[in-house]
């Protein structure tokens, strides 16, 4: 989470129960769990997955009750961690991964997420099988018709508040609010009332690094008990509900899962990222109509004063042209104003240099220019864009590859706009349960095949010991 996120929230004294002991089964007992629980899992005909902060400390992002935990840090008067990436940068851990192929496996049926961290649907779980009951820290909705909008940029506010941006749709335009709750905010019905359901369906729910402290969220697993459903618990400290449960494991929730994935065969997938830009070319021409003035933006497709957080700067050059001099576009909004014969076409190429926490640090795009604005659109698939560049990218283990997913025009001012997908991320991970030293790393240190992700800390609710209402 962002640490912006901690000091956004009101003033509680009481934030429940910090700095609890951690516990570590022998290994020959976690052996023995592990296997316990891929026979449960293999044997469940509705696996329910509730999870909390512990399943994204490998992701860098620090929990809130831990040794190290944000609250237990604030208690004792030290300083918070250090976010070592921005938090928009965070990457899906071993098991946000491994849960995405449980659930394309149909074995998961259902996810419900205790976190705002929005890394369940970064790593591809479906929206209508996740409930994120605290909101999402990258998530704007739209009061009047429901829709959603998932960001590349945390958005500004918490608290359910209103934000700088409308609705997209031109029957609606309403003010879009946030999604992620204060203290006193109560639980919305839309993530509630499924996360309800499925729990009382369900024959075995998991419980992945919860301190199940927050109610009343962490009621919801003890409603499967009531159809002879079982609660599993996998944490490193003790919770509330562990005599609750028919099976408690004190390990880290990447370790345990792995040894699941690798008892059951499957595959952890890895993690291609794809971010969006849009590239608008304005032209028009000179009062004698010679030259063309032309301009090139480059901006968020979440709208032209969104931030771009993905990109750092961009640098232009013309190929084949001594004409026209090369120029770096150092920040946002990234802007370039030029003038050209009319007749004349050229193609500029575009280094686009990326921030921190990206897979690569810059790709190149190269844009034909010849001022035939064509009045044809262009609106592909996006999902199987995304497809196409997954596999080329997990093929070639590379970064940068992009490719376009809509072109449009725009009559006044006659402008070309051209929405481009690219990828900025890869993470392959453990193929095997040996390859996980985790047990010799700290907390929010699991190594990756490919590249340590460390990123800004994320965060958690809990309702001052009265429980939260339902609203929308």
């Amino acid at each position: 989470m962002s640490l912006g996120y901690a000091e956004k929230l009101s003033y509680i004294e009481d934030v429940g129960q910090v700095g609890m002991t951690e516990h570590f089964d022998p290994p020959h007992v976690l052996e023995e769990k592990i296997e316990r629980l891929t026979t449960m899992i293999q044997k469940s005909k509705h696996l329910v997955v509730f999870t909390g902060a512990g399943i994204s400390t490998s992701c860098g992002i620090p929990d809130f009750r831990g040794p190290k935990g944000i609250w237990t840090l604030q208690r004792e008067g030290k300083a918070l961690p250090e976010a070592s990436l921005p938090f928009h940068r965070a990457m899906p851990s071993i098991t946000h991964m491994a849960l995405v192929e449980l659930e394309k496996a149909g074995i998961l049926k259902f996810i419900i997420s205790q976190n705002i961290d929005g890394l369940h649907l970064r790593s591809g779980i479906p929206r209508e099988k996740l409930a994120e009951l605290h909101g999402n820290s990258f998530m704007e909705t739209c009061p009047s018709c429901g829709a959603e909008y998932l960001r590349d940029f945390e958005v500004e506010t918490i608290g359910l508040k209103d934000t700088s941006r409308r609705c997209s749709d031109a029957n609606c335009g309403a003010k879009l609010r946030d999604t992620v709750l204060d203290w006193e905010d109560a639980l919305p019905p839309k993530e509630m009332n499924p996360a309800e359901r499925h729990c009382r369906m369900a024959d075995i729910v998991l419980c992945l690094g919860t301190s199940l402290q927050i109610t009343p969220a962490c009621n919801l697993p003890l409603k499967s008990l009531r159809g002879g459903g079982k609660i599993i618990i996998v944490n490193l400290q003790k919770t509330p509900k562990d005599k609750k449960a028919s099976l408690v494991i004190h390990g880290r929730v990447d370790k345990v899962i792995a040894g699941v994935m690798e008892i059951l065969n499957m595959q952890i997938p890895p993690f291609v990222r794809i971010d969006l830009f849009q590239i608008i070319l304005s032209q028009g021409l000179s009062l004698d109509k010679k030259f063309v003035n032309w301009t090139l933006r480059i901006l968020s497709v979440h709208g032209q004063k969104a931030p771009l957080p993905f990109i750092k700067s961009v640098e232009i050059s013309f190929l084949d042209n001594q004409d026209y001099k090369s120029t770096t576009l150092q920040s946002q909004p990234f802007l370039l104003k030029r003038r050209t014969v009319k007749e004349k076409s050229f193609e500029m190429v575009l280094r686009l240099n990326f921030s921190e926490g990206c897979g690569s640090s810059h790709a190149e795009i190269n844009v034909p220019v010849d001022f035939k604005v064509s009045a044809d659109c262009m609106n592909l698939d996006k999902e199987v864009v995304f497809q196409r560049l997954i596999e080329e990218t997990v093929q070639n283990s590379f970064c940068g590859k992009s490719a376009v997913i809509e072109r449009k025009a725009i009559s006044i001012p006659k402008s070309e706009v051209t929405v481009y997908a690219i990828v900025t991320n890869i993470i392959r991970y453990a193929k095997s349960l040996k390859s996980l030293a985790i047990d010799s790393l700290s907390n929010g240190d699991v190594k990756r095949q490919r590249e340590s992700i460390n990123g800004s800390a994320t965060s958690r609710k809990r309702s001052k010991r009265k429980k939260r209402k339902y609203r929308h």
